[in-house]
């Protein structure tokens, strides 16, 4: 029997990463954006299983974030994955939806714990009023009238209501590590500041407390890693609810208040967690998958908890665990691809040395049964402030068709990830192309180091963030590689950070640096300006719509290699944007990736 084809392993289904899961407002349903149609499309399903119900037919546009109100969805959706999501209102029962915003140059996103108990109140966010900034307005889902609440400068959020029914929580975003959160009176337009302190520091509105006098936050005050707090609106001293060694990534509280659940992210596994907050008990979770939770939601009775869990050798799919009975539900299937998990590789978290002593965490897959040594992919996740973690659906089909193919890979999180602590997380910081580029060769060196490699056959591979470290490796680490892939990666960090939307612009002189003042810091950290270096191919893949890493970027840097007559191979999808949002956009783009790969690093498909 042969080996299974490229065909099986991309038979795999995926959620929209700008997405999330909801339930009815009755607890009994759940709701997401899935790609079973080809493309990202909103599903609803019952809890206890049984066919899922697909709500729209979208072939160019996608459906993205969501919230299911008493009397329609209201549906973010956009197209040909530009992020110029408009609100739709959609029936219950599918069908064509209708835009209420009609807005296609402004980005708008509806969070869903920002529905009024009403059911008509949904505040949301959008840069209508300037393109720079990111306010905050209502919207009366039943009649469409929009009224503004914040249009200050600034990137503004809307979070949860007070039980007063009067009161916002709102957010205001410095910076990936800096955030505030405020108490809005959406009548007076008075605003309550919850969270005063110095320097950079996380903040986020999980809900308010029951009786209206305390806010439950996500925080990093005072420590490493993020925790549960219940701040006192009249000032008084922050009492602890959950703190630990790593950050609670999710948390969720119930519609009375009476329930709060959340997820800890333990060395990139998720565990979950419940609490009583009437009695102060923990409430235990059934038994969940040893993975990655991509999405998380809690019903309104706060008696189930929905996840979407993904693991190294099962993509993501979605879980409901009844709290109450104990009980969990697997409602979807997303690989379909006939071969049988023990046929697949688990994923091993390694640690391996850099330059200044610290441990750099990475996820080892070593192919099975290779005679000799074997080649390596390097794969680089993008963010930077992400993390590798096992079950990425996308990089599930990737990896486990390498592998089958003898091809290992390493996916390390190298300085600037997430889930290791903030100063960790704060090392990439205006330095893009700097130490990261050491621990990119200190993988380089680990490798080289295991007996079963082949230290002449290792490639780089990255998307985003990614894609401009692999584009760092190949022009400044050339040695190493025996080719290297760049998926809308940024190739020249003045124009980069000239072209993000303009609502990143502020943020971009804090995280990377400031084009207009500081071009040369910039262009020494660039790709571009060690085009020159580049030994090996490189194969360019770039999304035209895309709003974050525009086309240029990767023109220049394939323009650049030609006239330098390199090996470059290029190509860009007309109807896509950051990422491949079109199923059959995807299956392209990877088999282009592994074809590329396979035949660089002499490796039979």
């Amino acid at each position: 029997m042969g080996k299974p084809s490229f065909e099986q392993f991309y038979a795999v289904s995926r959620f929209s990463m700008h997405g999330n899961v909801g339930f009815s407002p009755d607890g009994t349903e759940v709701s997401y954006a899935h790609d079973g149609s080809g493309q990202f499309n909103l599903y609803r399903q019952p809890v206890k299983g049984g066919a899922a119900r697909q709500l729209t037919e979208f072939v160019d546009d996608a459906a993205r974030h969501h919230v299911w109100t008493p009397s329609c969805f209201v549906l973010g959706v956009d197209h040909h994955g530009d992020e110029k999501w408009q609100l739709n209102r959609l029936a219950h029962e599918g069908g064509r939806p209708a835009d209420m915003t009609q807005r296609p140059d402004v980005q708008y996103v509806a969070p869903p714990e920002a529905l009024h108990e009403d059911g008509n109140r949904l505040a949301f966010m959008g840069n209508a009023t300037r393109p720079t900034d990111m306010s905050i307005y209502l919207l009366h889902v039943q009649d469409g009238e929009i009224q503004p609440l914040i249009e200050d400068n600034g990137n503004w959020g809307p979070g949860p209501w007070h039980p007063d029914g009067r009161r916002l929580a709102v957010g205001r975003s410095h910076g990936n590590t800096d955030q505030d959160v405020y108490a809005l009176d959406t009548l007076s337009g008075e605003r309550q500041l919850l969270t005063e302190h110095q320097g950079e520091e996380v903040n986020r509105a999980v809900g308010f407390s029951a009786d209206g006098r305390g806010a439950y936050l996500l925080t990093d005050r005072d420590h490493e890693n993020q925790w549960l707090a219940l701040r006192p609106l009249d000032g008084g001293e922050t009492q602890t609810v959950w703190k630990g060694d790593w950050d609670v990534e999710h948390a969720a509280l119930s519609g009375d208040r009476r329930r709060l659940a959340f997820v800890v992210n333990e060395d990139g596994i998720s565990t979950f967690h419940a609490r009583d907050l009437n009695s102060g008990q923990d409430v235990a979770f059934p038994e969940m998958p040893r993975g990655h939770c991509f999405h998380f939601s809690l019903s309104r009775d706060g008696r189930r908890a929905a996840a979407v869990v993904g693991t190294a050798t099962r993509p993501f799919d979605l879980y409901v665990a009844d709290l109450d009975s104990g009980s969990l539900t697997r409602l979807t299937d997303s690989f379909q691809g006939g071969i049988p998990e023990s046929d697949l590789v688990d994923a091993e978290l390694v640690r391996y040395p850099t330059f200044d002593g610290r441990q750099v965490p990475a996820w080892l897959y070593q192919p099975r049964g290779a005679n000799g040594r074997a080649p390596v992919l390097l794969s680089i996740h993008g963010g930077p402030e992400a993390q590798e973690r096992p079950g990425n659906s996308s990089e599930f089909a990737f990896f486990q068709y390498l592998l089958s193919r003898g091809v290992g890979v390493l996916a390390p999180n190298i300085r600037g990830s997430s889930g290791y602590g903030k100063s960790y997380q704060k090392l990439i910081h205006r330095d893009f192309g700097g130490d990261d580029l050491k621990d990119i060769e200190a993988c380089a060196g680990y490798l080289r180091s295991l007996d079963w490699v082949d230290p002449d056959r290792l490639a780089v591979y990255g998307g985003s963030y990614g894609g401009f470290a692999s584009l760092s490796a190949m022009t400044r680490l050339p040695q190493y590689w025996a080719c290297g892939v760049d998926v809308v990666g940024p190739s020249n960090l003045v124009t980069f950070a000239k072209a993000v939307p303009p609502f990143w612009r502020e943020m971009m002189k804090a995280w990377v640096g400031d084009p207009y003042e500081e071009p040369d810091f910039l262009m020494e950290r660039s790709p571009i300006t060690y085009v020159e270096n580049v030994r090996a191919p490189l194969l360019v893949l770039q999304g035209a719509m895309d709003p974050r890493v525009v086309k240029p970027e990767s023109d220049q840097m394939v323009e650049k290699l030609r006239s330098l007559g390199s090996d470059v191979e290029y190509h860009v999808f007309e109807d896509e944007g950051h990422g491949f949002t079109k199923q059959a956009n995807q299956l392209k783009a990877y088999r282009l990736i592994s074809d590329f790969l396979f035949k660089h690093l002499k490796v039979e498909a």
